[in-house]
């Protein structure tokens, strides 16, 4: 009986596998799905998840600017990919409000007791308030132009400041599902409480911004850091006046062409 190699192909690429992963596109070779695949699938996904997740968001709850910095910097293989991270935490955020905690309900409950807002806007704006994560995540290229702007003299680029934002973001995404949204559960019946403490909530944000950037430049002066962040946030206000402005032409200008 004569003997013969076995000739394994890649699945992915078609080309000849001599080793445990193709040498042209780097696909594993290929094992049939078993017991032994599961096992290991859920080990790698618990071993490398303790890791990276749990390592950062202790990082960022103990310090945020600095896990950032440090980040940035070159210390990474501990990590989660911090885009990956805002995302995966925004999901699970938006996944708490909505079907768990039902802030959505709560929140358009708010707004409609307050009297001055139309149906159709207290759904909007209670959309808003529900996933304010998601949202904001979404806008983490916007704000990463305004705080390259106002910190460009200070060593970044534009691309260092989107990874900057996106720790920002998931950390005031961990202060949304610890602290916020469980306060706001608990005062779903009383409306005039949730308005006040949405307005201390949005007056906090700066100061956790200005905490933020303070332990990412260290060396920086809290006036310095202070004013950097005002600067910040009068550029995001300049841009929200224009994109209104831009908002209110388009329906004038509908309006005008019925």
């Amino acid at each position: 009986m004569e003997l013969t190699d076995t000739v394994l192909i890649c699945k992915n690429c078609n080309s000849t596998i001599n080793q445990n992963f193709c040498s042209h596109c780097g696909q594993k070779k290929y094992k049939r799905i078993d017991r032994k695949y599961l096992v290991d699938e859920v080990q790698y996904l618990a071993i490398h998840t303790n890791k990276g997740f749990f390592y950062s968001i202790k990082n960022i709850i103990r310090n945020p600017g600095k896990t950032a910095l440090d980040f940035i910097n070159g210390n990474r293989v501990n990590h989660y990919k911090p885009l990956y991270l805002a995302f995966l935490l925004c999901g699970f955020s938006a996944f708490i409000s909505y079907q768990f905690l039902g802030l959505n309900k709560i929140m358009q409950k708010v707004f409609e007791q307050r009297g001055n807002w139309t149906p159709e806007m207290s759904k909007i704006m209670a959309f808003y308030s529900s996933y304010n994560s998601f949202i904001m995540l979404l806008m983490v290229p916007v704000f990463a132009i305004f705080t390259s702007l106002a910190f460009r003299k200070w060593g970044q680029n534009y691309y260092e400041h989107v990874i900057m934002n996106a720790f920002f973001q998931t950390y005031y995404t961990l202060i949304s599902i610890v602290i916020t949204y469980p306060i706001y559960f608990s005062l779903r019946n009383n409306t005039e409480a949730i308005v006040n403490l949405s307005i201390i909530y949005n007056l906090i944000i700066p100061l956790m911004a200005i905490w933020f950037y303070k332990g990412f430049y260290p060396e920086k002066s809290w006036t310095s850091i202070i004013l950097k962040t005002l600067l910040v946030y009068l550029l995001a206000f300049v841009a929200y006046i224009f994109v209104l402005i831009f908002v209110l032409l388009i329906a004038i200008a509908k309006k005008m062409m019925m």
